[in-house]
């Protein structure tokens, strides 16, 4: 089956009206790797405290392993039939995940987690080749998409989390100009290390919000 025609399938249940994903972006997708593109998802909007995570286990669900996450709800290579999917694809109610106050999850978030069940639910890293090009980071287009990935499932929507608000720029620059970004996803010493119940992320997302922050957290 062609990818592209996979990612249409997977959709093909959602409201068009709340999810859509174009035709261009579903060509683009050449393979999903748990670990770097559908773990982020589940540690970031799934395991704050009160929910998903190995402390407060909601509704007996931990996901914040591979192990534990294949253990709750996943049917490998049947997305419709997973649980999982079907709750995070759920336009209201008290199945609907996450629950109010967080985000739905993005087309492409739902994308990724639909062909990574598709392909097999297996425990896949892409190989880091060691480059990490810091020469062009700009907010919009390095910055933002990470902090998309990683941190706003805590710190967005209509309740974020810690008082930190990454809604908006503003937020973003507030903690970006007083070290507290920084700390917390180095995980040093005094700061409360992000992700929150998530693995630390790599050297090279690291160095690019260091670049941005370094270079006065502009917001290009």
């Amino acid at each position: 089956m062609k990818l592209a025609h996979l990612v249409w399938s997977a959709l093909a249940v959602l409201s068009i009206s709340s999810y859509s994903c174009t035709q261009e972006y579903a060509e683009d997708l050449s393979g999903v790797c748990f670990e770097q593109d559908v773990l982020p998802i589940f540690q970031s909007n799934c395991t704050q405290s009160g929910c998903h995570n190995s402390q407060d286990r909601e509704d007996g669900y931990d996901l914040t392993s591979y192990e534990k996450i294949v253990s709750q709800g996943i049917e490998p290579g049947n997305y419709k039939g997973s649980e999982i999917y079907k709750v995070l694809v759920k336009m209201g109610g008290e199945d609907r995940m996450p629950q109010s106050p967080y985000n739905r999850l993005t087309d492409e978030q739902i994308t990724f987690i639909a062909l990574w069940i598709e392909e097999g639910a297996n425990n896949t890293t892409c190989p880091d080749d060691g480059t990490c090009d810091t020469s062009n980071v700009t907010y919009s287009g390095t910055v933002k998409p990470l902090l998309d990935k990683y941190c706003n499932g805590c710190h967005g929507g209509s309740s974020p989390q810690g008082n930190i608000n990454y809604n908006t720029f503003t937020g973003v620059k507030a903690t970006a100009t007083d070290g507290s970004m920084m700390g917390s996803i180095q995980h040093a010493s005094g700061y409360s290390p992000m992700p929150e119940n998530g693995n630390k992320l790599s050297n090279c997302n690291i160095s690019l919000i260091q670049t941005w922050v370094d270079a006065g957290a502009p917001n290009n």
